[in-house]
């Protein structure tokens, strides 16, 4: 048998064991507390709400509107509102481009005079009426809304469609142009306004509505078809003054009335101003933008 070795030494004996590992989160079954994993939770709601939200916002968001291309012969509707005005706007911005015209003719072997109203469409002196105001006229007056006068030639006359074009030679000063608008974009119940000379009583303003929309008139004696009917009072003299929409634009030449007795009962047409933009193009001069 062996004896004991040197002193101090030991022999050598096995390693010991390494410890195991820790068992992970999924292993030992532990999770975060409840209270984390709420506010988490609620934290990406609240950042996918706000992402959607976006989402939402961009596609709500309106991209640019083409705009309208007139032509020379059409309103670009420039420097006017596009929002509907009140009645005392329209009236502000419209009344000073109607003007009285009055005429002195012989109907029936006989003198006679007659009284309508016209609309300023540019600043050359142009001035548009009915055809029927200036019939058989020998001399032709024109009336601004500050009671001056000056005389006025015809330049054309479409009496198919019952307009006709003066002109007068005054300042610029004088003359203040109406826009025009789009008669073909005009439905039936739209608010429309009318500003003449009935019965000799200028600058008067009427309201209604369009009422009927490719009407004819021909218990007036009148060729002209396709007609606006509006419910606004149309009487003797508002003949040739404008019918406006509610951006202050002629849409129309007050033109008739009809019914079975003298004066208005509601029922009243004018030409498209459609028809009038036919007419301006020849006169060497665009109208008011």
């Amino acid at each position: 048998m062996e004896g004991p070795g040197p002193a101090g030494y030991v022999p050598p004996q096995a390693a010991p064991p390494l410890p195991p590992p820790p068992p992970t989160r999924r292993e030992s079954g532990s999770s975060l507390p409840l209270a984390t994993l709420v506010l988490l939770i609620l934290a990406a709601g609240i950042a996918t709400a706000a992402v959607s939200a976006a989402v939402v916002t961009l596609a709500r968001k309106p991209g640019p509107t083409a705009g309208s291309t007139g032509t020379a012969a059409a309103s670009s509707q420039a420097g006017v509102s596009q929002s509907a005005m009140p009645l005392t706007s329209i009236y502000k911005q419209d009344a000073p481009g109607v003007v009285t015209i009055s005429t002195e003719a012989r109907r029936l072997g006989r003198p006679g005079q007659g009284i309508g109203s016209g609309v300023v469409v540019d600043n050359n002196g142009d001035i548009v009426t009915n055809a029927h105001v200036i019939a058989n006229a020998q001399q032709i007056q024109v009336t601004f809304t500050d009671g001056t006068s000056a005389p006025a030639t015809v330049v054309t006359n479409d009496t198919a469609d019952d307009l006709a074009v003066v002109k007068v030679s005054v300042a610029a000063s004088k003359l203040h142009p109406i826009p025009l608008g789009n008669s073909d974009a005009v439905l039936v119940g739209d608010s429309v306004a009318a500003i003449g000379s009935p019965f000799d009583l200028p600058g008067t303003l009427t309201e209604g509505i369009v009422s009927g929309l490719h009407r004819n008139n021909p218990g007036a004696g009148i060729s002209a078809h396709d007609l606006i009917q509006t419910d606004a009072s149309i009487n003797p003299g508002n003949s040739g003054g404008p019918l406006l929409n509610t951006l202050g634009q002629v849409i129309g030449i007050n033109e008739s009335i009809a019914g079975p007795i003298s004066g208005n009962v509601g029922v009243g047409f004018a030409v498209p101003i459609k028809q009038v933009l036919k007419l301006l193009p020849n006169l060497g001069g665009a109208p008011n933008q």
